[in-house]
């Protein structure tokens, strides 16, 4: 390596709001300083959502104002256009006591003040998206950016032809522990026996409790022919089909799912959830079959767009605004067809080959000063 993995450098990463642009961001961290002897610093929303996570991966954590960037009408954004101007100047303060050699910008809103700061600067943006389709935050930090990294290929045509040159293609960062995962390790984890064909429900997330609902009346009838691993996403009352023993064996029930998630994963004969940026590429990256039930209100229809996408390349089936006798219908054929399950995984593999952490991290490094020779 030439000796560049000693540089000493400050780099600043900025996104928040959703896991979707933290997690992501704090993978891409990771990978950074493995290569990198380098500070790295947090400019994130004011809230204590985004401050948890961010600190509780050991980074540095900088709260700013911010208000939203909706491309409808709302009297919020008369109040908004005041918190962004206030997050742009707590921004400049706050870069220019760092002085990172590099802003990179994870997406959400909370990133645009950073980002339009470093380049009124001339500090260097980097920034990626997450999603099939670039949202509103990244087409405006793409005008500042010295490179945009996409998840997807089909992502680049979203974009202005004067920005391709600087356009790479890197996939959705992911902790590497999503590339080694092991299902018998899940297994052991749950106390679930290898002839038990697992449902893994991801319930703990923006506009949860539809699935949860669903999941939670139909329980019964699902716990007959499959084991249910559910994260519910809070505590909260049981089911009232838990009251059933024989449901009660095989089903379990879980507010949160960190550490473990990958070999959890990896144990899962089918998964069931949103379609959110960060679920549909870790389940790639682990290789597993999804049903997704897209977010359809309060969103621009990315879930949409991303659920639509790992359909077409057969990793999944989407299932829009279902009932409980419509979800249980279609769970049962997908889980009861190995050799579609199989399909799917294959086709979900082949989505999540790329190590998006590693090569974001590595261009990130050469651009700051190292050298990866």
């Amino acid at each position: 390596m030439s000796g560049g993995k000693y540089i000493n450098r400050t780099v600043v990463f900025t996104g928040g709001g959703t896991g979707g642009h933290i997690y992501p961001a704090i993978a891409t961290a990771s990978a950074l300083k493995d290569i990198c002897d380098c500070r790295i610093v947090w400019i994130g929303f004011k809230n204590w959502f985004d401050r948890s996570i961010v600190e509780g991966a050991g980074i540095k954590f900088e709260a700013i104002n911010g208000g939203k960037l909706r491309r409808y009408f709302s009297l919020k954004n008369f109040t908004d256009i005041f918190r962004i101007a206030a997050g742009f100047f707590a921004s400049l303060v706050l870069l220019k006591k760092y002085k990172p050699a590099l802003i990179f910008s994870k997406g959400g809103f909370v990133s645009v003040p950073p980002s339009v700061a470093a380049a009124a600067l001339g500090i260097p943006v980097f920034t990626h998206e997450s999603d099939f389709s670039p949202g509103l935050a990244t087409r405006i930090n793409a005008r500042l950016a010295k490179k945009i990294f996409i998840t997807y290929e089909q992502t680049k045509r979203f974009f202005k032809k004067k920005y391709f040159d600087k356009i790479i293609l890197s996939g959705n960062p992911v902790r590497s522990e999503f590339y080694t995962a092991n299902p018998d390790k899940g297994r052991a984890l749950l106390n679930v026996q290898s002839g038990e064909k697992i449902l893994l429900v991801l319930g703990g997330s923006q506009g949860a409790e539809e699935i949860n609902s669903l999941i939670e009346s139909c329980l019964a009838k699902l716990t007959e022919k499959f084991f249910v691993v559910h994260q519910t996403g809070r505590s909260g009352e049981e089911p009232a089909a838990l009251a059933d023993e024989k449901t009660r064996r095989r089903y379990i029930r879980l507010p949160y799912i960190g550490e473990e998630m990958p070999d959890i994963l990896a144990a899962a004969a089918l998964v069931l959830g949103r379609s959110g940026a960060g679920t549909v590429w870790e389940c790639a990256a682990v290789g597993r079959p999804m049903a997704l039930i897209p977010l359809t209100t309060a969103t621009r229809g990315d879930q949409i767009e991303n659920a639509r996408f790992y359909e077409e390349k057969g990793a999944a089936r989407v299932i829009v605004r279902p009932n409980a006798a419509g979800l249980l219908k279609t769970l049962d054929e997908l889980l009861s067809d190995e050799e579609r399950l199989t399909a799917m995984a294959a086709a979900a593999a082949q989505i999540g080959t790329t190590r998006g952490a590693t090569l974001i991290a590595r261009h990130i490094f050469e651009f700051i000063g190292g050298s990866t020779e």
